[in-house]
């Protein structure tokens, strides 16, 4: 298998490099995107349909809500690190399939949660100074989960490492962020939207229709989140790369040792917000 060539790129090419792979793997992101996406919708379903019944109490609502959290948790670490994986692979002229990837990810959960919780917990506090500090500083750590992943770093050392290398560039994730909540909300609208209206005028009009098109209306928001996901992950891990190929000469260490996947140490460091 032939990798991609290893060169800077202009955000154009990083959003036509995204949509490119994407396209031409559809069946393996959809494959892993499937794992939290089915799950979660399951969970929905079962909540809309069930609730209300004589045989589930509070104490047990309560129980299973916090069980599914955190076998919902796990099943989206798992989805966000294989596709992380998965485009890292092809990127790299590797073979890869949805089980490869899903194997690689396993004994990274750990690590994953604690660089999720991290950036979380540093984008928050910095939102609540205002929106622009928390919008700015989601676009230094972007490329964070890449980074703890396919060079082995720990939570802190991650988030270090994609403040470092997003220097100067936090521009391009600002646009990344945009156009893919802008399709978000685009293709949300389009699958979902028209049942969450459907459900309100039945509220009155036909009230045990509203069930089925909250059910449909949340089915659309599946998909829709489905499609997208992938999107967010590839063009994070390509926007990685290409910071690397533009700040480390990443291109030129590959190809002296194909092995070697750039443990290069940064000494950059993230203001003391965390």
């Amino acid at each position: 298998m032939t990798g991609l060539d290893l060169r800077p790129l202009s955000l154009g090419e990083i959003l036509d490099r995204t949509f490119t792979l994407y396209r031409r793997n559809f069946l393996l992101f959809m494959g892993i995107a499937a794992i939290p996406a089915i799950l979660q919708l399951a969970v929905n379903l079962s909540l809309l349909f069930f609730r209300g019944s004589q045989a589930t109490n509070f104490t047990t609502l309560i129980l299973g809500g916090l069980v599914t959290l955190v076998v919902f948790m796990v099943a989206y670490l798992i989805s966000q690190g294989a596709t992380i994986f998965a485009v890292t692979d092809l990127y790299l002229g590797r073979d890869t399939s949805i089980g490869k990837a899903l194997d690689r990810v396993w004994g990274n959960i750990p690590n994953l949660f604690g660089v999720t919780l991290l950036n979380g917990m540093a984008v928050l506090v910095a939102a609540l100074a205002l929106v622009i500090p928390g919008i700015y500083v989601a676009c230094r750590l972007l490329v964070c989960v890449p980074a703890a992943l396919i060079e082995d770093r720990g939570p802190r050392d991650s988030l270090s490492r994609s403040w470092e290398l997003t220097r100067d560039f936090a521009g391009r994730a600002f646009v990344i962020f945009l156009l893919v909540f802008a399709l978000s909300a685009g293709l949300g609208a389009l699958l979902s939207a028209p049942f969450s209206v459907l459900t309100v005028l039945a509220i009155n009009n036909n009230p045990e229709m509203v069930r089925t098109w909250t059910a449909l209306s949340q089915v659309g928001s599946t998909i829709a989140n489905l499609l997208m996901t992938p999107i967010m992950l590839i063009a994070t891990s390509v926007y990685y790369f290409d910071l690397r190929v533009r700040k480390e000469g990443f291109d030129l260490q590959f190809m002296l040792d194909p092995t070697s996947e750039g443990h290069t140490r940064s000494q950059g460091s993230i203001p003391s917000i965390l």
